[in-house]
């Protein structure tokens, strides 16, 4: 019965080991690796407004907060 535990234990320890190992690793390619951008910081301008958007969004029925949704669809 001792050798099952001593085998086990065995186990074990490597096991905490590689875990350690592995983590320690992964941040140390992690903090070599290049910085990556991501896609929202590459992003270009708001877009503006196309022109009459004040006339084609003058029929639009506000909520009861006053506020006014409407759609532009441009090409």
């Amino acid at each position: 019965m001792t050798g099952r535990r001593r085998s086990w234990r065995w186990a074990v320890a490597v096991w905490a080991v590689l875990v350690a190992v592995a983590g320690g690793l992964t941040l140390w390619l992690q903090d070599s690796a290049e910085p990556r951008r991501y896609g929202w910081e590459e992003a270009g301008p708001t877009p503006s407004l196309p022109q009459g958007w004040e006339s084609a969004c003058a029929g639009a029925t506000p909520d009861e907060n006053g506020r006014t949704l409407c759609f532009i669809r441009s090409r």
